[in-house]
């Protein structure tokens, strides 16, 4: 009985040293390099993505922080960014002046 034990942890560990031999085999190959290379730049991607997102979070809470903190000071309330991009039109009362003098 002791002997089949053996047998089996033998045939065990031949069978993982094996599989292990093979997968670093596979890693040392171009084709098997490059999947590495691959994940690791998705896990690259992925990990700066992340900090992006993280980033942005931060300036969005920092912003509204200030912006309370300028418009409990000065009793105004601060105009967002969409509200500063968006251009009024110009009037024209040049044109029609110059119209009705003609």
């Amino acid at each position: 009985m002791k002997r089949l034990f053996w047998l089996g942890v033998g045939v065990a560990a031949g069978a993982y040293a094996s599989r292990r031999a093979t997968q670093a085999a596979q890693n040392l190959t171009p084709a098997g390099m490059a999947a590495n290379l691959a994940d690791g730049l998705r896990e690259l991607g992925a990990g700066l993505g992340a900090f992006g997102a993280e980033v942005r979070a931060g300036m969005v809470a920092r912003e509204q922080e200030l912006s309370e903190l300028v418009e409990r000071r000065t009793g105004t309330q601060v105009p967002t960014v969409a509200d500063a991009l968006v251009e009024e039109p110009a009037p024209r009362h040049g044109a029609r002046a110059r119209r009705a003098g003609h």
